[in-house]
């Protein structure tokens, strides 16, 4: 076990293990996000479509303030967003949880979204900039580790709260955005990479979002990847298919319990089993594994059958998961990392927001069936064209580690 805990953790810069503790105290705490729905219609009495268009606020703006984070992190610094992301997210809990009028919980929400958003893409390339590349599949994993960790035990607790007072909600999860932030402002030096003298410009790069909005071959990853997510996030459907089993709506807890159970127990021993792959075609098994996780959904007619279903996509899940960042990070120029993790995240912003809905629409007007069968041919398709993919996506990241290997001319070399 020592020698397992050692290629899997043992090297990494301390800065990263100040990041992964920065995680799990900020999921540990992430009781808003989790418990909002339940907070709005049992305890606030607003109606299931108002709670329903309030959390579609709160994802619009964690897609909106990823892609502006993207921008702070690459411009002015990783702290900076990252700082200013936690401490005014913290402080626009406290107000959401003290407010009850319908316009300024919808507008809270939508900030708080944002904010919590701004920080996401400079605390993952800050991970990318301090852990060498042969070391990064194992540090997202570890990351991904630690996320999963704090979002099961934050259910639990959360749960627990709201018996007590609501409000505690709102408060702990401020509490621990101010020591998320001051963790790092305590810990986390600046990483951003070093510019030239001659600026952004004379590299062809303005600043903005035109560099990887031009980026084809990141673009179609970015939108292969949320398709792929799609498959997962309508996984929320399953009680309906429960429903039309005959089979309890409650056994839906324990079904999906198999997921987190899963990746917590299971996420570290990812590195050695996918390491020494191609990142793309890892994914392409990956998403066929979470298709045919789909496809045995269509069969289910019992509790095991439908648990056995969860186990099977949920290894094609973590199995994606740290594939996907790796190739972010490796098809990401390296003064251009928060923009292009800003933009990567709008592909699970997109499959958290169409998955329920689109999946909803199926269910409804065809059948549930349908729908894990329609999934799957989905997963089938994502896959091959990941195959597909693959060989461009290998240019450039020899591209990009061609030109990073180059010299800089000592004339125009200056320090961060």
């Amino acid at each position: 076990m020592r020698k397992w805990w050692t290629r899997t953790a043992g090297g990494l810069p301390r800065t990263f293990w100040h990041l992964w503790t920065a995680t799990l105290i900020n999921r540990l705490g992430s009781f808003v996000a989790i418990y909002l729905g339940v907070y709005l219609v049992s305890v606030r009495d607003f109606s299931p479509a108002y709670a329903g268009m309030v959390i579609g606020l709160h994802g619009a703006g964690s897609a909106a303030g990823g892609v502006l984070g993207g921008v702070v992190a690459d411009r002015w610094g990783r702290r900076p967003a990252m700082l200013s992301g936690n401490v005014a997210a913290a402080a626009i809990a406290l107000s959401l949880g003290l407010s009850g009028h319908p316009a300024a919980i919808a507008a809270l929400t939508l900030l708080l979204g944002l904010c919590l958003g701004v920080a996401r893409p400079a605390f993952t390339a800050t991970i990318i900039d301090v852990v060498g590349e042969r070391d990064r599949l194992r540090a997202l994993t570890l990351n991904y580790w630690a996320i999963n960790i704090g979002f099961s035990v934050a259910a639990t607790i959360a749960g627990l709260l709201v018996r007590v007072d609501p409000v505690l909600l709102f408060v702990i999860n401020a509490t621990v955005l101010l020591g998320t932030a001051a963790l790092i402002g305590l810990t986390v030096p600046e990483s951003r990479p070093a510019v030239t003298a001659a600026g952004p410009a004379a590299r062809g790069d303005s600043g903005g979002l035109g560099t990887v909005l031009r980026d084809r071959v990141f673009l179609t990853f970015t939108a292969l990847t949320g398709l792929a997510w799609l498959c997962i996030e309508a996984s929320v459907l399953l009680p309906v298919a429960l429903q039309a089993d005959g089979l309890p709506a409650t056994a839906y807890g324990p079904i999906i319990a198999v997921n987190g159970l899963m990746i917590v127990l299971g996420q570290l021993f990812v590195p050695r089993l996918v390491g020494r792959f191609d990142r793309s075609r890892t994914v392409a098994v990956a998403v066929l594994v979470i298709g045919t996780g789909f496809a045995l959904t269509a069969l289910a007619d019992s509790v095991w059958f439908y648990a056995f279903t969860v186990l099977v996509w949920t290894l094609g899940e973590m199995a994606m998961t740290p594939a996907n960042s790796a190739l972010t990070a490796d098809l990401s120029p390296a003064a251009q990392r928060g923009r292009y993790q800003g933009v990567y995240s709008l592909g699970h912003a997109f499959a958290t927001f169409a998955g329920p809905i689109l999946g909803g629409q199926v269910a409804h007007r065809v059948s549930v069936d349908a729908l894990w069968l329609g999934l799957s041919g989905l997963a089938l398709v994502v896959a091959a064209a990941n195959l597909f993919a693959a060989r461009s996506r290998n240019r450039r990241i020899a591209a990009l580690r061609a030109a990073t290997a180059a010299p800089t001319p000592p004339a125009v070399a200056v320090a961060a």
